[in-house]
This record gives C-alpha cells, structure tokens and sequence, in this order.
C-alpha cells in the first residue's frame, strides 16, 4: 500500500499555467454512483487521496444530482494548493419526474435540463460555485455534448449551436475569473475534431475510449498532441474490470462486462503475472505514455481504493510488458 512519502509530478494543462498532478482524483463516485454511500466515507475518501499526495480534484453538476460537488467543496475548502474542476451543460432544478436520478444510487432529489447557451453556462457555474462553497474553480469543461446522452446526430447539432454562445461565456469566465483552462468532457469518439474545428479549448476529459482494453480514441489523442490541446483520462479501469480483474460479475463501460472484453482482460493478466506486475497498475500508467495526456483520475469509492490507486501509481511497470503488450 501506498506508504504516504510521495508527492506526485505535475504536468501543466495546455499552455495555460495550470499544473495537476499525474494523478488525480475522479468525483463520479462521490455521487453515489454503484451504491449509496455515507458522507464519512466520502470525505474519508477525499481525505486519503489528498494525504496521498492528489492535488487535482474533478467534479460536475450531473454526478448525484449535485451531491459529488457538495463532498467535495466540503473534503477541499480552505486547501489552496488544490486544483478543482467541475463543468457545465447540466442545470439542476427541483421537481420533474427524475428520471435521471435512478442513474444513481443515492443522488440527490433534482432533476436536470441541459443547456449549452451563454445562460445556461453562467447558470451552471454559479450554481456550482454555491454547492462547492468555493469562489471560484481552476478548470471548467463542457459537460457530455455528445452521442452516448444526445442519441442522435441531430440533436448533438442542436447542442453545438447553443454552445455558439455558451462558448462566449467560458472564454469570459477564463478571462475574467480563477478558470484558466476550458475543455469539453467526452465518452465517446467522433466530436474530438469538431471541437477543435470550432472552438479554442484547452483540454479534453476521456472516459472510456482510451484504456488499456480499448484504444479507439488513439487518432483523437493523436490530434490534441499536434494542436497543443491537453487530455485528462478519466474512467482508466474502464469503469472496473481493469481493477477488479476477469471475474464476474465484472463492470465495462459503466455496464455488464461483455465475454470478449472479460477474454481480452484474462490475456492482459496473464501477461501482467508473466512480469510480476498488477494489472491495475499498469492500466493507471498507460494512458500517460501518451505524449497529450497531462492526468488521470480514477475514481475511489473508499479511503482503501484511494490509496491502492497512490500505490498503483508508483509500481515500476518493466519495459518489457510495454513491448510485449
């Protein structure tokens, strides 16, 4: 286990200023995202990746309905060496038929609009400055404008033209507030180009299609090296069957592990077991060999799995599963 003497490198976002360290912390499960958890063990869990040595935090709106936002403002408040991102797109209101809230487990009682426009973007910034209890946020990303949430390509269009304007309101809160880096949040391949093409971001947040099981995304990261933009990796377990290995009941893409990705994982544990190594240390270390990638942030549920992810992290990983991988 991690043995809490060291501090984590930085790399900086982009050509912004602002350094995260390499490894960070996710906020999804802070919202109770595979079960419903107390508040102790919350902030239990912020408190160890912290100690650990996790400087970047990353939290939304969408992640419990707001809870993630309130834990972690209350877990960071007051810690000035900390780097706190969060996004906007989502509007929390109350009533609504939450249908969005059975996606978690023990969120909070609001229900949601999206909105990319200038409004809706300052809206959701203030909103979750408020939950946070902080003035203000270091990194501010648009959040899931794409196919996995807006279904079809034209409602994905629909979205793109409201954030003609929402785009003017993060280069304003960039210019004008403690943001210094704007980025989108993705899940799936395709919109990386089309964000590039339209709109002067710093980074982009990955989840899912750059993993040690599923590299779609490689031309996507390829392109934010050419064009100076940053990646942070979120989800590097691949939601959880690089972390809790082939057996089953086993979790991909925040869903039941298909056979071929569960067959895939038992090759990739033997070659791991072949070099005395986890594969889950491998997995954490992988997405940053890419030379985009600035940050990845798992996401611990428990103080343990935030200091088996510090531990991870500092595992040598031999060159040679490198080269045979």
């Amino acid at each position: 286990m991690y043995d809490g003497a060291c501090m984590f490198s930085t790399r900086e976002i982009a050509a912004t200023g602002l350094a995260v360290t390499e490894l960070g912390m996710g906020g999804a499960t802070l919202g109770d995202l595979r079960e419903a958890t107390h508040d102790i063990q919350a902030l239990a869990t912020i408190e160890a990746a912290y100690e650990s040595g996790v400087r970047f935090f990353d939290t939304a709106p969408w992640y419990g309905m707001g809870k993630s936002e309130l834990r972690m403002g209350f877990g960071l408040r007051g810690r000035a060496d900390v780097v706190v991102a969060t996004k906007v797109g989502r509007v929390l209101h109350r009533g609504g038929t939450l249908d969005w809230a059975s996606r978690w487990k023990g969120g909070l009682p609001f229900d949601l609009r999206f909105d990319y426009t200038y409004d809706g973007v300052m809206r959701s910034y203030e909103d979750s400055l408020q939950r946070l209890g902080m003035p203000e946020v270091q990194a501010l990303a648009i959040h899931d404008l794409d196919l996995l949430y807006h279904k079809t390509p034209e409602n994905v269009d629909a979205r793109f033209a409201e954030l003609e304007t929402g785009i003017k309101a993060l280069e304003e809160l960039k210019a004008t507030t403690g943001v210094k880096a704007i980025g989108a949040g993705i899940n799936r391949t395709g919109l990386i180009p089309r964000f590039l093409e339209r709109f002067a971001l710093d980074y982009f947040l990955v989840a899912m299609p750059y993993t040690l099981l599923n590299q779609d995304g490689l031309a996507e990261l390829n392109l934010c090296a050419a064009k100076g933009v940053s990646v942070i990796i979120g989800a590097p377990y691949a939601s959880g069957l690089l972390a809790s290995g082939s057996k089953r009941p086993a979790s991909y893409d925040y869903g039941e592990a298909p056979i071929e990705m569960i067959e895939k994982t038992q090759r990739l544990e033997a070659l791991a077991e072949k070099h005395g190594i986890p594969l889950a240390a491998a997995a954490l270390q992988f997405v940053l060999r890419h030379p985009a990638v600035v940050s990845v942030i798992p996401g611990p549920n428990t103080p343990q799995q935030a200091l088996q992810n510090a531990a991870y992290f500092q595992i040598p990983i031999p060159e040679a599963f490198w080269h045979e991988l």
